[in-house]
């Protein structure tokens, strides 16, 4: 049982532009293929954690809330924790717990739904963040995108040095590069 963040990124470190839109990413020749590792991911992965705009990003991107089949086909019937403030809309027939609630005080129900199987973090970056600082971040790994944004969504607004990272793999799809990292919590 591992906790990933697992997410692409730019060359100067943004998940989103300054309008939470992610077609910076799908406009690069080979998006697709470099989203296969998502496939590879998914084996291992019985629970997600998001926070709210990445999640209102899928909602209104996939139109899910007209199209909960969507949300199946890529997540199957794992549950999905959601960190929001405010209530949210859950597609019909979709295992999401929209809670307003901490990390570290959500963990134990995270724990339970995850069973023996992994937790990935899909984003955002400050709740990557906020599951590092309830030592519950275990591996990063990041699709680096040839692009350059002037601002946006930050990959990840902690300060973690290197002795905290080990490199454990690297992968090139196309003009994407992965690197895996392990995470030894600070502290």
């Amino acid at each position: 049982m591992a906790f990933l963040y697992y997410t692409a990124t730019t060359l100067n470190g943004f998940l989103a532009d300054d309008n939470n839109s992610l077609q910076w990413l799908f406009d690069v020749p080979g998006a697709q293929e470099a989203e296969a590792g998502i496939d590879d991911l998914l084996v291992g992965v019985s629970t997600l954690a998001m926070g709210s705009t990445t999640y209102e990003w899928m909602l209104r991107e996939l139109d899910l809330l007209n199209f909960p089949e969507k949300w199946t086909e890529s997540y199957g019937s794992r549950p999905t924790w959601v960190f929001s403030s405010r209530e949210l809309p859950v597609p019909a027939g979709v295992d999401v717990r929209v809670i307003n609630s901490s990390v570290a005080d959500a963990l134990p129900g995270i724990l339970a739904s995850a069973g023996a199987g992994d937790v990935w973090i899909v984003g955002g970056g400050d709740l990557a963040g906020q599951f590092l600082d309830a030592g519950a971040l275990d591996r990063i790994t990041l699709t680096l995108a040839p692009v350059f944004l002037p601002g946006g969504a930050p990959l990840f607004p902690r300060r973690l040095e290197s002795s905290h990272l080990h490199l454990t793999g690297t992968r090139q799809t196309g003009q994407f590069v992965e690197l895996t990292f392990d995470v030894t919590p600070p502290g």
